[in-house]
């Protein structure tokens, strides 16, 4: 097998890991306001810890190859604030228009929302993991495994709120599926364009950026969606479980 060939085929399966999350779906779902309390709070303390376990630090890292520390760490709040600021604007712009067969539009927009960051988040690492592994086998077998368990919170984050705003699980289905495949994408982005070209610096931004797309809308989308069905208790805990599975994917996987 060619090194291309093994390299997208990791990519591929790292981001259609992100499907194993619509599998709750396909269950006969009771409870419903419970169980997209649970999903938004567990996805929320997952992206959180993405975040700030894995995409600041990488990117600091990567800025600091080029910027004595105090530059590197300006250069890395600027970008994670121009992220929260795409966010912010990605909310603000998104259509308010009337949705068909959407039975409550708050969560759709909020799964689609969600979608986007997810896809901005895979684009990279889809770049990533096709460069390493067209370099090092081993290393992107590692890094695809590490980006796979953490894609199937991801995936519940756009599932259950498409799925229980539609009621449909094709939509659902289709929705993460879309997501999933932003991170071959990247990689023949890797291939085609980027192998060349790409660098620390740009490699950074993008991973500042992601990362402040993905605070932001874990903070003002999925959290303060969670709280508003008044169950502060069970949406802390969960916040936390998802917070400490991403800490412990880390620690098994790195």
């Amino acid at each position: 097998m060619s090194n291309f060939l093994y390299a997208f085929m990791l990519s591929s399966l790292a981001g259609l890991s992100t499907l194993v999350g619509f599998i709750p779906v396909l269950f006969n779902l009771k409870k419903e306001n419970l169980i997209i309390l649970l999903a938004l709070a567990f996805a929320s303390g997952v992206m959180i810890c993405v975040s700030l376990t894995d995409l600041i630090p990488e990117s600091f890292s990567l800025l600091k190859t080029i910027f004595k520390d105090f530059p590197a760490l300006l250069f890395l709040l600027i970008f994670i604030t121009i992220g929260i600021i795409v966010s912010i604007s990605i909310d603000k712009f998104l259509p308010k228009t009337d949705y068909k067969d959407v039975n409550n539009k708050k969560l759709y927009r909020l799964g689609l929302v969600a979608m986007l960051a997810i896809i901005m988040h895979n684009i990279p690492e889809g770049v990533a993991t096709f460069l390493s592994s067209a370099t090092n086998k081993s290393l992107g077998l590692s890094l695809a495994l590490a980006i796979s368990f953490h894609n199937i919170p991801e995936g519940i984050s756009i599932a259950i709120p498409i799925y229980f705003s539609t009621k449909s699980k094709v939509k659902a289905f289709l929705y993460t599926l879309i997501s999933g495949l932003s991170e071959p994408f990247g990689a023949i982005l890797a291939y085609l364009f980027l192998s060349n070209i790409i660098n620390n610096f740009i490699m950074s931004i993008i991973l500042a950026l992601t990362a402040g797309i993905m605070i932001h809308i874990s903070c003002y989308e999925l959290l303060k969606e969670s709280l508003s069905y008044k169950r502060k208790a069970i949406t802390i805990l969960c916040f936390v479980i998802g917070f400490s599975f991403m800490l412990l994917s880390h620690f098994l996987l790195g």
